[in-house]
């Protein structure tokens, strides 16, 4: 060790030092930490704070004239550099003694010097419940012993843990998603106060005292933010998010009030997605990820990730647009398949109103007119109009541009709605159709016009498969899973065995002048209700389609 700095005995407490040895004791076994202080260029600072004297970086200011004279070699794992031991000798306390400490152990020198009681309990990274003692010898007044004495929280040495928090902080300033960490130990006397209260439903308690929330926006605090987050956030610097966590919530207030249930009621993480109102004055769609700790984690640290989803969603919303359109095309495509079907449907209740009417003039030119007649006629003119009417409102439907309405259906109606559109076809073409529909079906939850295409799209292909005098069979039944399942069986050729894995398949068509998107589409409805769509070759001959729906 250097000379100037050779520990002298008598400047320690008694028991401290090993007589043998002009260096501290080893104390390796009982997990405390020694250093020998060299006061002598920092008198006039000590007496100036113990005067009162005490500008906002006094702490660092003192430290910085405190050199260290000796370590045992707890010491020297603990706060030591890494190589030799003759690099920390001689060097500020500052040097090495973490700056979360650095008021604590002043504040301590300037007790051990003035005779008062020099010893309290600190909290650090490298010592739980460790206890901090700072002593002086009167006939040594250069020289004070400080001794850290506790439970090692591991085994790392603070350099260890500095450079590995070091990592750590360049590894999240760098990764790809916006973080930012929060402080929300304010958040602690409030729980504990609500729970004392008896409250144990959070959200309800601040549906009716909404300060609260407004409250814990303002004392739960933003430490830190990575580059990502920055950008997000339309700010230049960190600064500039430092404080409180207000303006993540300022344009969705109602989601501070379900992250702080989730945190009151012990939850590990939080997700939702909500509107962020960015420093540059946008407004952005992100999803929030809230990340709460757990002992023994630092209670401290919460991570909020800001996912912007802005363009995704806009995304989407365009591809829901498309796909809308898409299929709206594909029902007009099929609805002109079946124009003449449709004008036949409509035709036969038109002429029923036709021949009732004029049957009613005839009763009415008699010089007796019967009223009676008249009447129950007038009523089946009225019953064919309505008639015509539905069918007009079924084909409108089917065509107009509209968004999927979801609501409670029964399969066994739709698959009979469906049938208006294509009895015609069915009739004309002396197809034998058999039916069996399970009864006391449970309901399934739908757009009732997209799954009339479905159905009307299958049978159509069912129809051209057949060709004239074949045979189509339509089932509903209860699925064995659970759902509620449709199925169709022609008795035509059946789907070539290289075609199978492509049937859904956009665009993939084995008709001369078909489009190829009539499956496709009804594979996207199936799938946008939650159900599942297949095709087969039935043993019997024939292609067998079937779907399956949740049930409501």
């Amino acid at each position: 060790m250097t000379e100037s700095y050779r520990f002298l005995i008598d400047a320690v407490p008694a028991g401290a030092v090993d007589p043998g040895r002009d260096r501290l004791r080893q104390v390796d076994g009982d997990g405390t930490a020694w250093w020998a202080l060299d006061i002598s260029k920092a008198h006039a600072l000590i007496a100036a704070a113990d005067d009162g004297a005490r500008p906002v970086d006094w702490a660092s200011a003192l430290l910085a004239a405190v050199r260290i004279a000796d370590a045992d070699q707890n010491a020297m794992h603990a706060l030591g550099p890494i190589g030799a031991r003759w690099r920390m000798l001689g060097q500020p306390v500052t040097a090495y003694w973490p700056s979360e400490g650095w008021r604590d152990l002043a504040e301590l020198v300037v007790a051990a010097v003035a005779g008062r009681m020099a010893s309290r309990r600190i909290s650090t990274s490298l010592f739980d419940d460790a206890t901090l003692t700072v002593s002086g010898n009167p006939a040594r007044p250069d020289m004070l012993v400080a001794s850290l004495g506790g439970c090692p929280a591991d085994d790392r040495s603070f350099w260890s843990v500095r450079a590995s928090e070091q990592r750590y902080r360049s590894l999240i300033h760098h990764l790809p998603w916006a973080l930012l960490q929060v402080d929300a130990t304010a958040m602690a006397p409030i729980f504990e106060a609500l729970r004392c209260r008896g409250v144990t439903d959070i959200g309800a308690f601040l549906a009716t005292a909404p300060e609260v929330a407004l409250e814990s926006r303002d004392i739960v605090r933003v430490t830190d933010a990575n580059l990502k987050a920055l950008q997000v956030l339309g700010v230049a610097s960190v600064d500039q998010v430092i404080g409180p966590v207000d303006f993540v919530f300022a344009a969705s207030p109602e989601t501070a009030k379900r992250v702080i249930k989730a945190h009151f009621d012990g939850e590990r993480s939080y997700t939702e997605v909500m509107k962020l109102r960015t420093f540059d004055g946008r407004l952005r769609d992100v999803e929030l990820t809230v990340t709460y700790p757990t002992p023994p984690e630092r209670l401290d640290v919460s991570m909020l990730s800001l996912d912007d989803i802005t363009d995704r969603l806009r995304t989407e919303v365009q591809y829901r647009q498309l796909q809308a359109d898409y299929s709206r095309a594909a029902r007009i495509s099929m609805l002109g398949e079946l124009a003449t079907s449709i004008a036949h449907e409509v035709n036969q209740p038109l002429a029923a109103i036709v021949t009732n009417a004029e049957t009613s003039l005839r009763w009415l030119a008699r010089d007796d007119p019967n009223l009676a007649k008249v009447m129950q006629l007038t009523a089946r003119i009225a019953e064919s109009a309505r008639h015509a009417s539905d069918i007009v409102k079924r084909v409108r439907a089917m065509a107009a541009p509209r968004a999927p309405e979801r609501e409670p259906l029964e399969l066994n109606i739709v698959v009979f709605e469906a049938l208006v559109f294509v009895r015609h076809e069915l009739e004309s073409r002396a197809i034998d159709l058999a039916m069996r529909l399970g009864s006391g079906l449970p309901n399934i939850f739908g757009d009732r016009v997209q799954l009339q295409q479905v159905i009307v799209n299958l049978i159509l292909n069912a129809v051209q498969a057949v060709g004239k005098k074949g045979r189509i069979d339509l089932s509903t039944a209860l699925d064995p899973a659970g759902g509620v399942a449709f199925a169709i069986h022609d008795s035509g050729p059946g789907i070539a065995p290289e075609h199978l894995d492509r049937i859904f398949s956009s665009f993939f068509t084995t008709k001369d002048e078909g489009m190829g998107i009539g499956l496709a589409i009804c594979q996207s409805i199936i799938t946008a209700h939650g159900g599942a769509i297949g095709a087969a070759n039935h043993p019997d001959g024939g292609a067998r389609f079937r779907f399956v729906l949740p049930v409501a």
